[in-house]
């Protein structure tokens, strides 16, 4: 058998120039590509060769601020420490769940950030809950100026977004079309619910304990007129409740698993354990003996939580 050397020609080096330009340009768009969501962290220092701009923090030692993105300074000095930031979007409002700084932004993103290594752990879209920062659409909305705009989203946001420590810290975000419940430690979607007919959501009115979310929500029929409503609760290591209520339902929390919900003149205010997910018995009550939850202490036995 013999071998026979042929030359390539002009015409055969061409479809492998081809492939080498499309893989070469290819490179150069991937190193070329964007951040994902636009995420830019930066340590003050950073610029300074001595600086090491991944070096981690005591998140206790940082005070955690919003505007434009989330900004980190130290405790004792006041000095900046780094800035979490997103191009093309703001931040608006902070919660911590746990160790984890958790973000909304005015752009509908929810991000979760580890204030001690500078992490930006998840990122999570929630549908139409940019709409209702912005108060898209609502009666009015062309004649609010700037600022009022900015206000609104600011105290929009800051209803919207509520953690709970439980056994594993977890966040909700309510919108008065949505709620949805993630798990910190990854962000994983745990729930999605969706007021049933003509019902909304009340992002304002809603009390997060460290056990539960507890969302009100208030129905109109055809014509528009409130007629009935009803609480929500979520949990993530249960199934969660339904609750009657009026539309004009207000509820505080008494402390970490407690919350007082008043219901109108006519119904006597109530105390809903979230740990328990049961009503507490009344001091004095005929059910008391029974009650699947006591009383926290009455009035007279000196043990009565304020």
């Amino acid at each position: 058998m013999s071998w026979k050397s042929r030359a390539l020609s002009p015409r055969s080096i061409l479809p492998a120039l081809a492939v080498l330009l499309v893989l070469v340009a290819g490179a150069a768009a991937h190193a070329n590509k964007p951040v994902p969501f636009g995420d830019r962290v930066a340590a003050k220092g950073a610029v300074d060769a001595s600086a090491d701009p991944t070096a981690s923090l005591d998140a206790a030692d940082l005070d955690l601020r919003v505007g434009p993105g989330l900004e980190a300074y130290h405790r004792a000095t006041g000095e900046h420490a780094w800035s979490y930031q997103r191009e093309g979007a703001t931040a608006l409002h902070l919660e911590m769940a746990g160790e984890s700084a958790v973000v909304v932004w005015d752009d509908g993103l929810v991000t979760s950030v580890r204030p001690g290594d500078q992490q930006v752990r998840w990122h999570r879209a929630v549908p139409g809950l940019a709409d209702w920062l912005r108060g898209a659409g609502e009666p009015g909305a062309d004649k609010r100026t700037e600022e009022q705009r900015k206000q609104l989203a600011t105290e929009r946001a800051a209803a919207s977004l509520y953690t709970v420590r439980e056994s594993a810290p977890w966040v909700a975000v309510v919108t008065p079309e949505l709620t949805m419940g993630f798990r910190d430690a990854d962000g994983d979607l745990r729930y999605n619910s969706k007021p049933a007919g003509n019902c909304v959501y009340d992002p304002e009115r809603t009390v997060a304990t460290d056990y539960a979310v507890l969302v009100p929500r208030s129905c109109a029929n055809s014509s528009g007129q409130q007629v009935s409503g009803g609480i929500s609760g979520y949990r993530l290591d249960s199934t969660g409740w339904q609750l009657n209520a009026g539309p004009g339902v207000s509820m505080k929390a008494l402390d970490g698993r407690r919350v007082l919900i008043s219901d109108g003149p006519i119904v006597a205010p109530k105390v809903f354990d979230t740990w328990a997910a049961a009503p507490e018995a009344a001091c004095g009550s005929a059910a008391e003996p029974f009650a699947a939850v006591r009383p926290a202490g009455c009035a007279g036995d000196g043990t009565r939580e304020q």
